[in-house]
């Protein structure tokens, strides 16, 4: 029950999914917790169930495209709670409709998600870097994505800012890991957050649990869980990595399964 304790931790995009477990988790091992999201009276209900259940949390507004909001966000952070030691980067858009292939995707979208998925983690860890440097050090947690690890048929500006995230990531352990600072990502498979389970059909669930190498999908608290053990002393001389959580769905050669029917 104290994993993190002592510690102060900014959430972003903690209302719902992997950002509401992970928050719960860091509260109930005993950080300080920021939540900040779009979804505001999401993030002060999350707040409001860690503080009832005798952790300490507060929920804030927080717009990831925009730089000010951001700032204000961490500077809050540091001003409620003292300090800021743990920082998740977790705010991620995606856009089936407008995210196609490099020859007819929305360019205006491309530049939407570049500015939220990845401008985001650069202006949070950029803000939050000077005091985490007073503090003595701190942990810095991206999410990234397996679609910046693969190709695929749609979501090119999804994929290709998850990739550059996995990237950010090596660049700020690289210049501030002398100060303490760690920073690494998580990378999620198809994890079943309330918007997946909303989303997607049975059909599209069936396909991805067809190449799982476990027998079941994610749930929110698989990522929540890495999410803690990076942010605690536990992962203490870990930097610059991405953890992919995805149930060995990519590891895979992909070839196999016609090599099993030949061999057959």
């Amino acid at each position: 029950m104290a994993r993190v304790e002592g510690k102060v931790a900014l959430v972003t995009g903690g209302a719902s999914g992997i950002g509401l477990s992970s928050a719960r988790l860091l509260a109930k091992e005993g950080a300080k917790v920021v939540i900040a999201d779009f979804n505001v009276e999401g993030a002060q209900q999350a707040a409001a169930e860690i503080n009832a259940q005798g952790g300490e949390a507060y929920g804030l507004f927080l717009d990831a495209g925009d730089e000010s909001s951001i700032r204000e966000a961490v500077e809050f952070t540091v001003k409620h709670f003292g300090t800021i030691t743990v920082l998740f980067n977790n705010v991620g858009l995606t856009n089936l409709q407008k995210d196609l292939d490099v020859v007819n995707m929305d360019l205006m979208e491309w530049d939407r998600l570049m500015n939220v998925n990845l401008k985001s983690v650069l202006l949070g860890s950029r803000f939050a870097i000077p005091h985490m440097i007073e503090a003595g050090g701190g942990s810095i947690i991206n999410t990234a994505s397996m679609a910046g690890f693969t190709g695929d048929s749609i979501r090119s500006a999804y994929g290709a800012s998850k990739a550059a995230v996995v990237n950010l990531t090596k660049y700020i352990a690289t210049q501030y890991g002398a100060s303490g600072i760690r920073c690494n990502a998580v990378a999620p498979g198809l994890i079943l957050t309330p918007a997946a389970k909303n989303n997607m059909p049975p059909q599209v669930l069936d396909i991805f649990a067809k190449y799982n190498k476990l027998p079941y999908h994610g749930e929110p608290d698989d990522i929540g869980y890495t999410v803690l053990f990076l942010a605690s002393d536990e992962s203490k001389f870990i930097t610059g990595q991405t953890i992919q959580v995805e149930g060995g769905h990519y590891i895979a050669n992909p070839s196999i399964p016609d090599f099993a029917d030949f061999m057959q």
